[in-house]
């Protein structure tokens, strides 16, 4: 089973141009190496050619298909990933959720079947290359701890990963597909296919291509071929498809020839569409398997006329419904907010989000909040898959981040983490303030996190004003504390004494009861006073967190040394 991922090109919401998610026996050969330049090509397999064969190599045979949801161990490939997925302006962020969550259903699809993810790079739209974008997809997709087994980065036996390194594998497919009359050269002008797109406009019809060049004689070709015209490679769109099973959506067939002109699989520049890279591509990386954006559910039969001009078997196909906003409008990428780059940087975990997107949608056991990603691949059933679009409630991130915060503090290693991590984003919010170094040590950063636990939804909260008085140690002096209470040394004596017999064990609803009834041992103070009097002591602040609640953060050590020097100042 081998996963590609190929880079959105549309909506978030739709995945874009999609994941394509295979599973299935590794039956192909591994594609032939980029050949230098000038180098002879190797041909491609004759129509002769059992579909899935070796090609003249020795090897194993032709794929078994069989039912979902039990695949042969093999390689599953989602597609590849377009290296341009934005404006260039946008160069730092590259993933989006909707991307995440077809890469997430392609990689635990793999992982049920003990298959193999495959990050493959689409670079062939050279416009719109953005440099570093396949860099920063797949450092995204290793944060969001779903990294490829395979890719431009990590190498594998079926490179290469990166489109433009596979242009000579396109010009022999495209001259083969020549060679059978399957497709043929176009030479219309730009300016004659936008006067057919404005006409078809005016008249209120889908722009389609005419096929004019499609009846062009071979004499007719050559002689404009010796011209040196321009030209592109066309195929040919033949009508009566045969109808395939998509393993979400059922039994589907869409003739492509009536509603669409003959589309451009190589274009001038030498490089593929994606119809041509895609079906190659899937073919030569021994495919069988895949799962994309639903929005590709119509050019399918497009591309299973392809593989059925090859002489390919095709793999088995399954669509993902949309990812929607909860209103049910689409997700767009220009809204800014939906790339993991800023939810990254907002202090999200990747768990966090690998668990909404999955709740709010189809293909698990049942939908509930907390899942691990080893929970997520047990779970996970093509067949549950419904074609009901996922409305995305993303209000409910930060509690489903609070859950898997807890966990990570829950987890000696991960809180390992979690403590360099909130000790440098204490030295930067609070660095001008004489942070004491003790209060930095991982023994008292761990028991704050402890405490804490369950409470806070981000790592960043414990850095926040309300939590300021764990970090700087107030410089509070007996003078101050007596303005309030002239009661200060046995109001000090008495919280010392509880700190020393609740030492085991602190609980906020436990220290406000015995707050109250120290307060009754004192002669003139008031509640409300010596509450006052003790979060001054313990915080220097007016404000704040209960009394009650600072003391249970703080712990007894942190609230007694605090008490001494207030006394003792």
């Amino acid at each position: 089973m081998m996963i590609v991922y190929n880079p959105p090109r549309g909506t978030p919401g739709n995945a874009g141009r999609g994941l394509l998610g295979r599973a299935g026996r590794r039956s192909r050969a591994p594609s032939p190496p980029a050949p230098a330049p000038g180098a002879g090509r190797a041909p491609l397999a004759p129509p002769s050619e059992p579909a899935g064969g070796a090609r003249g190599r020795a090897g194993p045979g032709p794929a078994s298909y069989l039912p979902l949801p039990a695949p042969p161990r093999g390689r599953c490939g989602s597609r590849d990933w377009p290296a341009a997925p934005g404006r260039k302006r946008r160069r730092s962020r590259f993933l989006h959720l909707g991307g995440l969550r077809t890469a997430l259903y392609n990689y635990v699809f793999a992982r049920k079947h003990q298959g193999t993810f495959v990050l493959r790079v689409e670079d062939t739209d050279q416009a719109r290359v953005v440099p570093g974008a396949a860099e920063g997809i797949e450092d995204m997709l290793d944060w969001a701890g779903i990294p490829p087994d395979e890719s431009p980065r990590r190498g594998g036996s079926f490179g290469p990963y990166q489109q433009s390194q596979r242009l000579d594998l396109y010009r022999q497919a495209s001259d083969l597909l020549l060679e059978r009359g399957a497709a043929y050269h176009c030479f219309c002008t730009t300016q004659r296919l936008e006067l057919l797109k404005k006409e078809a406009l005016r008249s209120q019809q889908t722009p389609r291509y005419d096929n004019r060049c499609r009846h062009l004689t071979p004499t007719e070709v050559a002689e404009k071929l010796s011209q040196g015209l321009d030209w592109v490679v066309r195929f040919r769109l033949e009508k009566g498809v045969e109808p395939f099973e998509d393993l979400v959506y059922g039994w589907n067939k869409h003739e492509v020839a009536d509603v669409e002109g003959d589309p451009v699989i190589l274009k001038g520049d030498g490089f593929p569409t994606y119809h041509l890279a895609n079906v190659v591509d899937d073919h030569h990386m021994g495919i069988s398997h895949v799962l994309r954006g639903t929005e590709w559910l119509t050019s399918t039969s497009k591309h299973l006329l392809l593989y059925k001009a090859f002489g390919w078997e095709p793999p088995r196909f399954g669509h993902l419904p949309l990812l929607l906003n909860k209103d049910g409008g689409k997700l767009s990428k220009r809204q800014g907010d939906i790339f993991l780059e800023r939810f990254a940087r907002d202090g999200y975990l990747p768990e966090a989000l690998l668990d909404i997107v999955t709740n709010c949608g189809s293909g698990f056991a049942e939908k509930q909040m907390g899942r691990t990603l080893e929970e997520l691949i047990s779970q996970f059933e093509i067949g549950r898959i419904t074609t009901h679009s996922a409305l995305l409630d993303l209000e409910m991130l930060p509690e489903f981040n609070r859950i898997h915060l807890a966990r990570h503090i829950e987890s000696e290693g991960l809180r390992r983490k979690l403590i360099r991590e909130l000790r440098l984003l204490v030295e930067h919010v609070y660095g001008d303030q004489q942070v004491d170094r003790e209060v930095l040590e991982d023994e008292y950063v761990e028991r704050v996190l402890l405490l804490r636990k369950g409470h806070i939804s981000f790592l960043k909260n414990l850095v926040s004003p309300d939590y300021s008085y764990l970090w700087v140690r107030p410089s509070v002096s007996r003078e101050q504390l007596q303005t309030i209470s002239a009661e200060v040394d046995e109001i000090g004596k008495l919280v010392l004494g509880l700190m020393t017999r609740q030492a085991a064990a602190l609980t906020v609803e436990e220290l406000n009861k015995d707050l109250r009834t120290l307060q009754k041992q004192t002669k003139e103070t008031k509640y409300s006073s010596m509450m006052q009097l003790l979060r001054l002591a313990l915080s220097g602040q007016q404000h704040g967190p209960s009394v009650a609640e600072m003391m249970v953060t703080l712990g007894p050590k942190e609230v007694c040394g605090r008490i001494h020097k207030a006394l003792s100042s």
